[in-house]
């Protein structure tokens, strides 16, 4: 299909609404229940590595452990 000469197609975002209302409403529950509460998504990342890097040290003492019942055998 194919528009007369001169005339210029308009496409509409219909996720823009969505978005916007989104947007506005964790603004409101970040001014409400403040950042302490819902956390960021720095602080999220920071749990993540603190977490990771527990598990590597947990890790790093099963491999120590068995090591060491193989070293008795």
């Amino acid at each position: 299909m194919s528009t007369p000469l001169g005339m210029q197609t308009r496409t509409v975002d219909i996720t823009a609404p969505p978005r916007a209302v989104l947007s506005a409403t964790v603004r409101v529950l970040y001014r409400v229940l403040g950042e302490e509460r819902l956390g960021t998504s720095r602080g999220n990342a920071w749990e993540a590595v603190c977490a990771d890097r527990e598990r590597a040290v947990a890790r790093a003492d099963v491999q120590r452990m068995l090591a060491a019942a193989r070293a008795l055998r």
